[in-house]
C-alpha cells in the first residue's frame, strides 16, 4: 500500500485509554480534499521529528480502522509506524489564504444537514468544516481533576509514564475545566458544543503559569481569546467531529475539535475599467 498523504489541521487535547494508553485524535486532508481521522496515536511517545504541527503535510502508512464504523477513519499500521513530515502550509501572514484553498472547498451552514448526514448510514458523515453564523458565549464548567484511578493503575501496569529529570511518573495533565462554544446556525438553530482541540488545553495551562496559579484568571483568558479574539476579530469557521459512541444514538454527536481562525479576506473594490 503506497503511504498516505495528510494535512494536518485538527489534534485533540491527549487523553487516556485503558486500552491503548495516552492518545491523540488526528484528522486532517488527504491530497483529494476528502477528510481523514487517524486514531489511534500516541503522540507524545513518538520521535521529536514525527511530532507534527497543524498545517503540516505528513506520510503515513494507514490501514482502515475496523474497529471504527464512520468512514473518514483510519489507524496506523503499528504504534511504531514512522511518521514523516513533508512540508507545511505557512500562515501567509495571517491570511491563510493557501491554507484556504485545500480547507474551505466544503463548508456546512446548517446543523440540521450536518447531523441528517452524520445519521444517515451510507454517508456516516464524522468531520466536517463548519461556518457558525454568531457565536453566542464560550461556557467554561468545572470538570473533574485528575484521570480516573482505573486508568491510571493501568498505565503504571503497562510502565509507559516517561521520567523528567525525576523518578515521579509523569502522565499529561487532565484539564479541570471544560470549555465549550454557544452558537447558532444559519437557520437561528443554537447548540452548545464542548472543545476538545490540544491548543486550547496548552492555552489554558500557559496562562495558569502566567497568573501563578489562578484559575480564575487563566479561564478569563482562553475565553477571551476563543470569544473576543477568535470569534470577534476573525474569519472564524469549527472543525467538527463526532465521538464515535455517540455518533447514532444522541441528538448532536458533533464536538468542537478544532478552529480555523484566519483574518478576514480583503475586498478589493471593484475601480473602473478604463
Amino acid at each position: 500500500m503506497p503511504l498516505t498523504k495528510v494535512l494536518i489541521t485538527v489534534k485533540t487535547y491527549p487523553t487516556i485509554s485503558t486500552k491503548y494508553e495516552e492518545l491523540v485524535c488526528t484528522a486532517g486532508f488527504k491530497e483529494d480534499g476528502n477528510w481523514i481521522r487517524i486514531y489511534p496515536v500516541q503522540f507524545r511517545k513518538k520521535a521529536y521529528d514525527e511530532q507534527y504541527s497543524k498545517y503540516q503535510w505528513i506520510e503515513i502508512d494507514l490501514v482502515k480502522n475496523t474497529g471504527d464504523f464512520r468512514p473518514e477513519s483510519y489507524r496506523p499500521v503499528s504504534h511504531d509506524t514512522e511518521i514523516r513530515i513533508i512540508n507545511e502550509i505557512e500562515a501567509d501572514g495571517g491570511s491563510w489564504d493557501a491554507r484556504r484553498k485545500l480547507v474551505l472547498n466544503k463548508v456546512y451552514t446548517n446543523l440540521t444537514t450536518l447531523i441528517a448526514e452524520a445519521k444517515d448510514r451510507s454517508i456516516c458523515t464524522s468531520l466536517a468544516v463548519f461556518k457558525p453564523t454568531e457565536i453566542v458565549d464560550v461556557k467554561i464548567k468545572a470538570s473533574t481533576r485528575e484521570w480516573s484511578k482505573e486508568k491510571l493503575a493501568t498505565l503504571q501496569q503497562l510502565s509507559i509514564f516517561e521520567s523528567v529529570k525525576t523518578d515521579r511518573p509523569q502522565v499529561v495533565k487532565k484539564l479541570p475545566y471544560e470549555f465549550s462554544y454557544v452558537f447558532k446556525d444559519d437557520s437561528g438553530k443554537q447548540a452548545t458544543l464542548m472543545i476538545e482541540d490540544w491548543e486550547l488545553g496548552q492555552l489554558y495551562w500557559n496562562c495558569l503559569r502566567r497568573h501563578e496559579g489562578d484559575e480564575t484568571k487563566a479561564c478569563a483568558d482562553v475565553k477571551y481569546k476563543y470569544f473576543n479574539d477568535f470569534a470577534k476579530t476573525k474569519d472564524l469557521h469549527l472543525y467538527l467531529g463526532t465521538a464515535q459512541t455517540y455518533h447514532l444514538v444522541s441528538p448532536n454527536p458533533f464536538l468542537v475539535i478544532g478552529t480555523f481562525h484566519p483574518k478576514f479576506p480583503k475586498v478589493n473594490p471593484q475601480g473602473s475599467l478604463f
